[in-house]
């Protein structure tokens, strides 16, 4: 444990599972206390908070589903009310497409996706901005994804919501460095969460992830702790140089889907 981030405190969406959870341990590992949301999955939030409590620090679960303003406002407020202030915001609560065509898609599964991704970190980004801007220091770091890098067919919808973070990110990084505000942005290739098991299944017709480690760089899929270690750089006095910026978390380049299925293959 660290104490670089002391003092600080951090929503984390989707903070209880997955990447969520390991960048909210994270976080808590160098220092900061952590409002952990969820939509959901009470038991896991609460799970997470009782480790981030293990190690010393401050932690609440606060259910809202980020695709709506006024529950968006609810948790600012609630981390607000609770801790006093917010100078960390990761927004990595996210949901997968369905995988279709454009020319398949409903468009009630499109703006689903969108709305949870792009109006989802616009919400908690303006509503963090008040109490983050009476900070010595304020961070948001945006999830992405390196779906943004191919934009690959049959993801119309998450390919859009991903870059619509990204752009936001950019735009908030000029708009706020006058504040102190650093607004970076990380994106993972696939990563050994529900999520990423889902979609190597879907994709690849792996269900044992480890039948993927062989073709993965550095001979392994990626972890959620792989992404969490770079949302800290980002938050720590290391990165206070940085904004406006994007690591893609993938290895330097991930060729999983069609070789997948053959590393499947008994």
């Amino acid at each position: 444990m660290s104490a670089e981030l002391q003092g600080r405190v951090a929503i984390v969406t989707g903070g209880g599972r997955g990447i969520g959870r390991s960048i909210s341990l994270g976080l808590a590992a160098d220092g900061a206390d952590v409002v952990v949301n969820y939509r959901r999955d009470q038991e896991a939030a609460e799970a997470t908070v009782a480790e981030i409590e293990a190690l010393g620090r401050q932690a609440i679960a606060v259910a809202a589903s980020i695709d709506d303003y006024d529950s968006c406002r609810h948790l600012v407020d609630a981390a607000v009310g609770h801790f006093g202030f917010v100078d960390i915001l990761v927004n990595n609560g996210g949901i997968a497409s369905a995988g279709r065509a454009v020319a398949d898609s409903e468009p009630a599964e499109f703006e689903r996706v969108v709305r949870t991704h792009a109006f989802g970190a616009w919400y908690m980004s303006k509503l963090v901005l008040p109490s983050m801007r009476t900070r010595p220091r304020g961070d948001i770091v945006m999830i992405s994804s390196v779906a943004t890098l191919s934009n690959g067919a049959n993801g119309a919808p998450y390919n859009m919501g991903k870059a619509a973070i990204e752009a936001l990110a950019f735009t908030l990084a000029q708009e706020e460095r006058p504040h102190g505000i650093h607004v970076n942005v990380v994106a993972p290739g696939l990563v050994e969460t529900d999520m990423g098991r889902r979609l190597a299944r879907a994709v690849a017709g792996v269900q044992d992830m480890r039948h993927l480690d062989a073709v993965m760089p550095f001979g392994r899929v990626c972890q959620p702790s792989d992404v969490a270690d770079v949302v800290r750089f980002f938050c720590s006095p290391a990165a206070g140089y940085l904004t406006g910026e994007k690591l893609n978390v993938h290895g330097g380049g991930q060729d999983w889907r069609a070789a997948g299925r053959d590393a499947s293959t008994p």
